[in-house]
């Protein structure tokens, strides 16, 4: 933690260094300043490269086009003089400007993709194309691949990066060889922001609140003085006994009992366990300032620097509700509501610099950004088997943070294009002192309690027998290093003839570790059973269990849960080539040719921390290589009509998180994962056709179908274990997918309407997206499961049933008013998702599902003037529908309730200013 210390503060020099005299603020999406068409754009020179690259001329334009940097150069055909890049691309894409991005009033990008056709945003900000997971979603950042600091994904978490740092989003639906093998679904590329034209400096803030959050209850831990900042000041540092004790290398088993009392009293920190309740949460806040300045180096040349700094503390109450069957018949064997409050804060710096010299550019861009999570959950539940209530307390602490600097140079030596990118990247995740403590209450127990006024109370007991009752707390620590490096060269032929070659290197490095101990006694008085947390296992109650003047002896004995699998080392290196050819041989025909070559190797390996080594083997070995073609064809009729079709081989390689032997919890989810050393790679095959048409502007109507082969699909699967639903993963034999989408975008003047609408136009973006995907299994068909001798793949899949994270349907509806002279709009945003499978049910249990439902949002932006400055206010209400989040299992003639609570509606305002 002190690293990371270090860097925000070093970060925060820098700013100050940059921007002297400037003060904290938040940032709104799209921040403002010249607009055209009524959108704000700080950064015209930046929506300026595409078509400058492609030679378009001013006349010619159709709009402002977004700044996109990716893997081989331009985008834009040679010789098409189209400028719209959703067009003009050889691939199958869609693009959110700044523009477009700022018009959803989503503040991070992951919410702003959600808008796009054929995606899906699930838990926090992993983004779906096509109902496919986030293994088969490829994000990259200027090009370059990004390490996750979550170990429940391979790729990052979208909703970490804030809007106002991302230039545009690009996302790419047929593959192309200039892009990495791992393309099922699709590729998201975001691009910062560059150079900016003209100096500027933007201060935001905001305030939102829910309706089942705001002014409502909570609970909290207090936890340390730098919470709020998404920083501990040492309070959660590993405490001296128990870090003593890591360093020996000594097992807990070895240890005499004298380290055993001095871990165990290190192990419970106050301020970390009493739990607190909050009569009134605050409204959330947020606050961003960004700027950038530009300046003239030689004849022609230009370099520029952009910043921002953003800070945002939000508040979410929930109440989840939990039950848990073993059968099939879901007969509940236990349910629970844990009444759950995050405090989530979100920090994110961004500091970029650009140099044009002549035609060749460079871009040396650094990314950091610190999220965290502080939970607290109480909650009270029944259990059917013994009778008993129960009440469970766990608390938590997550931090994720990503660093990462990257160069990309683009040269242009007319004919010839070099390509250059490199990067280092750091993700880690720090998860200490998770606590879990359980209780129980019996209806007959001899002993009630009584309140003030001599009303009956309940009296929960935590015995810590480790059955019923259990006290547990765990040390988690991640760590992955990502380094890459690549080169493209593109050589113009001709007018008509593009041919590009690339190689790409990429090393990733992953350290996890996790240590869970448990306190257990097989003789604890009945009198300390009824202590708080804070109390039960106090210094005085581990002490007095020892004491030889005590007439009944005990031990509060710690156990080490994790002891067999405390950490891992995980490594992926892949070395890549490819050869494309772009070719428009007769006016309107364009193909793109290409074919990458990856060999890789990807190894999990349980890490030595002990002096004796474990016998415990959970590893994988995978070495292959792949030839992997593409083809996309292309005809533009001329008259606005364009028809493509394309296909292609690619894989998908299981992540990290689906390897490890480790058991961790998803905080959005609280469900326990553990991974499967014996997954294996699937290849895919893609195969698409597409009719666009283009009439007028912007405007735009598409309709396309799709179909995907995938060969040993990786699913997860989920069993209940100790009154808890754990996840694991499996390879499927084989699946197929297949749907159709349907897109339009469309803008229409009302000028003719006079008055007020004399410079309005109405804007009507929609799209749907109708998937459908089996699962193919049948007698004889094997699956592999690390800890398991039985490999009938009919106990984990049953033959005909959907990928999971597949919704049949997927809705997008955009509608409102927007002013073409200035900054005024008015925007309805509709969603639709239908049901998905979360997880696959364990032997022939229900699958659990997911419901997304409909979503209907509300949001207004404005410029105004005060002070001679611009200033951008914003309003937004979300989910005006209620719209519950819901995961259950359904038999046909009973539902039970796995991960369902209600979201209420939220609102905001806030407002940025430009100076």
């Amino acid at each position: 933690m002190s690293n990371s210390k270090q860097l925000l503060g070093l970060l925060l020099l820098t700013t100050a260094l940059t921007f002297p005299g400037a003060a904290f603020a938040q940032g709104t999406v799209g921040d403002t300043g010249a607009t055209t068409g009524g959108i704000g754009n700080e950064d015209p020179a930046a929506d300026e490269e595409l078509a400058d690259q492609a030679g378009v001329p001013e006349d010619e334009d159709e709009g402002q086009q977004p700044d996109i940097s990716i893997p081989g150069g331009d985008i834009v055909v040679t010789g098409r003089r189209i400028r719209d890049v959703t067009r003009s691309s050889t691939q199958v894409v869609s693009v959110l400007s700044n523009e477009q991005i700022a018009r959803t009033g989503e503040g991070d990008i992951a919410g702003a993709l959600g808008r796009v056709t054929g995606l899906s945003v699930q838990g926090n900000g992993f983004v779906y194309v096509r109902g496919l997971g986030d293994r088969y979603s490829l994000a990259l950042l200027n090009g370059l691949p990004l390490p996750s600091p979550e170990p429940l994904s391979r790729v990052v978490p979208l909703d970490i990066f804030p809007t106002n740092i991302i230039a545009s989003s690009l996302v790419q639906k047929t593959y192309s060889a200039n892009f990495p093998g791992e393309f099922g679904g699709g590729v998201i590329n975001l691009t910062t922001r560059a150079i900016p034209e003209e100096s500027f400096l933007t201060v935001s803030a905001s305030i939102s609140g829910d309706s089942e959050t705001t002014g409502r209850q909570g609970y909290s831990v207090y936890g340390s003085d730098y919470d709020w900042f998404g920083f501990d000041d040492g309070t959660r540092d590993v405490p001296g006994a128990l870090q003593s004790f890591f360093d020996s290398g000594e097992r807990l088993s070895g240890v005499n009992r004298e380290t055993q009392r001095a871990i165990q009293r290190d192990l419970i920190e106050p301020n970390l366990v009493v739990l607190q309740k909050m009569k009134n949460i605050v409204p959330n806040w947020s606050g961003s300032i960004t700027g950038g300045t530009a300046l003239d180096v030689g004849s022609d040349g230009r370099l520029g620097v952009i910043a921002t700094l953003a800070l945002s503390n939000k508040w979410r109450n929930r109440v989840i509700q939990k039950d848990f069957a073993p059968d099939q018949d879901l007969a509940l064997q236990r349910t629970e509501d844990a009444f759950t409050t995050d405090n989530r804060i979100l920090l994110n710096g961004l500091l970029g610099f650009g140099l044009e010299l002549g035609d060749h550019k460079f871009r040396w861009t650094n990314v950091y950004i610190r999220d965290s999570i502080k939970q607290s959950v109480l909650a009270l539940g029944q259990d059917f088997e013994t009778g008993y209530e129960t009440a469970e307390q766990n608390t938590a602490w997550y931090e994720r943070q990503l660093i990462d600097t990257q160069f990309v140079g683009e040269l242009d030596f007319g004919d010839l294009d070099v390509d250059l990118r490199a990067g280092y990247a750091q993700t880690s995740r720090e998860a200490p002192y998770e606590y879990s403590f359980d209780y129980f209450y019996n209806p007959n127990d001899p002993i009630q309690g009584v309140d003030e006024n001599g009303n009956p109370v309940k009296l929960f007991r935590n015995t810590l027998d480790g059955q019923r009752s259990d006290a547990r707390v765990a040390f988690s620590d991640l760590t992955e290093d990502l380094y890459y490096g690549g080169v493209d060269f593109s050589y113009r032929l001709n007018d008509w003839v593009t041919a590009t070659v690339g190689y790409a290197y990429t090393d990733t490095d992953r350290y996890s570790t996790r240590r869970e101990f448990r306190f257990i006694s097989s003789a604890f008085p009945r009198a300390f059973s009824y202590f708080s947390p804070v109390n039960l296992l106090s210094d005085a109650i581990i002490d007095f269990g020892e004491n030889e003047a005590n007439a009944d002896p005990y031990q509060i004995v710690l156990q080490e849960l994790t002891e067999d699998t405390p950490a891992f080392e995980a490594a992926l290196k892949i070395h890549a080539a490819y050869g494309q050819i772009r070719v428009e041989p007769v006016t309107g025909l364009t193909v793109d040719l290409g074919v990458r070559y990856e060999d890789a190797k990807q190894t999990v390996d349980a890490a030595q921390v002990f002096n004796t080594p474990n016998t415990f083997d959970a590893s994988t070995a995978l070495a292959n290589d792949y030839f992997l073609p593409a083809a996309t064809i292309t005809y533009d009729f001329g008259n606005g009509l364009q028809l493509r079709a394309s296909g292609s081989k690619t894989i998908a390689r299981p992540q990290f998180r689906e390897l490890i032997f480790q058991p961790y919890q998803d905080p959005e989810t609280t469900r326990l994962y553990n991974g499967n050393p014996l997954l294996r790679d699937s290849e895919l095959v893609n195969a698409e056709a597409r009719a666009e048409y283009y009439f007028g502007g912007t405007n735009r109507l598409s309709l396309a179908g799709f179909y995907k082969k995938i060969d040993r699909p990786i699913e997860a699967y989920s069993t209940l274990a100790d009154g808890r639903v754990r996840t694991s993963f499996a390879n499927a034999p084989e699946a197929t997918l297949y749907g159709a989408e349907f897109e339009l975008q469309y803008n229409y003047d009302l000028f003719d309407l006079g008055g007020w609408f004399e410079s309005k136009r109405a804007i009507l973006n929609a799209n749907y997206t109708y998937t459908q995907s089996d699962i193919s299994v049948s007698e004889g068909d094997e699956t592999f499961i690390f800890g398991t001798s039985n490999t009938d793949a009919t106990l984990y899949f049953r033959d005909g049933v959907p990928l999971t994270g597949q919704s049949d349907h997927l809705v997008n509806l955009q509608f409102g008013l927007e002013d073409t002279d200035r900054l005024q709009q008015i925007t309805f945003l509709l969603s639709y998702a239908s049901k998905r499978v979360v997880s696959r049910g364990f032997n022939n249990l229900p699958d659990i599902i997911e419901k997304p439902g409909f979503q209907l949002d509300f949001v207004a932006r404005e410029e105004v003037n005060f002070l001679n400055l611009p200033v951008e206010l914003k309003f937004e209400i979300r989910n005006m529908t209620g719209t519950d989040h819901q995961e259950y299992q359904n038999n046909g003639a009973t539902r039970i309730e796995i991960n369902s609570y209600d979201i209420g509606t939220s609102v905001s305002a806030g407002a940025s200013i430009k100076f």
